[in-house]
């Protein structure tokens, strides 16, 4: 009913904006908004959220298909914690992680499999204190909410939550049962992202005013490796930018969102779709005349206090990999994509940290070994140089998998805040349907909603925490 009728008033502006004067052109129209429902009786919020101490991380993992066996596989790395109970739908795949339990020297875990239903007998466990979640998209909040309702925090791999209403769902239930959300956003984890950000909040680039993220990864090499076809279907069925978040998250801590500032607002296009009909083609035989996702889609957003943000997505089309990652600011600049640089004015950095020979009255471009000196300067405060070794020998991305699931065990057993809540999970996930909303009606602007419910503000700053 709102997109139809957003629609008719978008109509309605078109007209009048033919004989308006100069001062009602210049009038400002409210974007399309979405329900905010408000907060049941009795909740608060969960920021900077607090659980008892476990010495013991009891693991059980639901979903072993794609990304489960690598975090398996990570866990057996990470002192502190216990494999418990593994569960997919399919049983060999259940067998792949008991022989990496078998290789790393462990028991064997409790065996869940046969059907989508399983995953409740694991849930219902009370020797379990996290349930990490990877399986397909539409399964994530299910899982998550019966887990959180049975007393075990969740870390759900991402998006983890694929509609607004699923969204105010995993906060409604994180609030009330007093548990932990965490969406596995590993990308907040890479060392260059890590490094930039603790840039930024030194002032190194001043006053971060616009930010880019992106995913940018043809997939046409692997459509079929999953399960049933579900992430091709899923682009089928859906528009919009479906996987913000590797991208989005790493920028969103730049600029502190929900702890000073906050999303407001967002517009976004799309492309036609082409290639993913054409792959259903080849593969199928069948002829698609509804995809909803465009190859390409892009989202800008704006913030309370006026930062801008772009995001792409495209997973379709032949191109280089890219997360676009980027940082500017008054005084400096990060890029990961397609070169790992940063750009400051001179009197920003050390003086040890610049070329021989540069002109005091321009930017400098810092690269290759100009690039590694600023790394190591400011290595973030989470990324001791052991764990940094640990992370590279035990892999997962290049190491920042290790560091997340580092992290969250860290934290959980420290009983400190997450590094990321379930508002992050929020604001990251919900672009997929805003930015569909926006499409389907125009590519008019769409706000976002305040998913803290009137506690952006609390928190001052993004930051991690550390056991004393």
């Amino acid at each position: 009913m709102i997109r139809s009728i957003f629609g008719f008033i978008v109509v309605g502006l078109l007209v009048t904006s033919c004989t308006s004067s100069p001062k009602e052109k210049n009038q400002v129209f409210e974007p399309i908004k979405t329900v905010v429902p408000q907060r049941p009786a009795g909740q608060k919020d969960v920021l900077q959220l607090t659980a008892p101490k476990l010495e013991t991380v009891r693991v059980g993992f639901v979903g072993l298909g794609m990304r489960g066996p690598g975090a398996v596989e990570r866990f057996t790395h990470i002192p502190g914690t216990q494999v418990v109970a593994l569960c997919d739908v399919l049983p060999e795949n259940v067998e792949k992680c008991q022989q990496i339990l078998r290789k790393a020297g462990l028991p064997e875990a409790a065996a869940y499999s046969g059907d989508t239903e399983v995953f409740k007998q694991l849930c219902e466990r009370d020797d379990i204190d996290l349930v990490y979640i990877a399986t397909d998209w539409i399964h994530h909040v299910p899982v998550a909410l019966y887990a959180m309702e049975h007393g075990k925090h969740t870390a759900i791999e991402v998006p983890s939550a694929t509609s607004l209403e699923d969204i105010w769902k995993l906060i409604d239930t994180s609030e009330r049962t007093r548990k932990h959300c965490i969406q596995l956003e590993n990308c907040c984890y890479d060392f260059f992202e890590l490094t930039a950000l603790n840039m930024a909040q030194q002032g190194v680039f001043g006053e971060v005013l616009h930010v880019e993220g992106a995913y940018l990864h043809n997939l046409d090499p692997y459509w079929e490796e999953y399960w049933n076809n579900w992430r091709m279907d899923f682009n089928r069925t859906h528009r919009g930018d479906v996987y913000p978040t590797h991208g989005f998250g790493p920028v969103c801590q730049v600029l502190n969102i929900h702890r000073g500032d906050q999303l407001q607002t967002l517009v976004a296009m799309d492309t036609k779709a082409v290639n993913g009909p054409a792959h259903i083609l080849k593969t199928t035989g069948e002829t698609v005349t509804d995809f909803k996702n465009g190859d390409e889609t892009t989202t800008m957003i704006k913030t309370k206090n006026g930062a801008t943000i772009l995001l792409e997505h495209g997973v379709m089309t032949p191109r280089p990999y890219s997360r676009m990652y980027q940082v500017v600011g008054t005084k400096g600049y990060a890029g990961k994509y397609p070169v790992q640089q940063f750009c400051v004015l001179p009197q920003q950095l050390d003086r040890s940290l610049l070329p021989e020979k540069f002109d005091e009255r321009y930017e400098v471009t810092l690269t290759n070994e100009a690039k590694d000196k600023v790394m190591e300067a400011y290595r973030s405060p989470i990324l001791t140089k052991e764990l940094e070794e640990i992370a590279k020998a035990v892999g997962g991305h290049g190491g920042m998998d290790f560091i997340m699931d580092y992290r969250l065990v860290y934290c959980l057993r420290n009983g400190l805040p997450l590094d990321m809540d379930v508002y992050d999970l929020a604001e990251w996930c919900c672009i997929g349907e805003l930015s569909a909303i926006s499409m389907d009606n125009g590519y008019v602007p769409v706000e976002i909603p305040d998913f803290t419910r009137g506690g952006q503000d609390k928190v001052k700053g993004f930051k991690y925490a550390f056991a004393e």
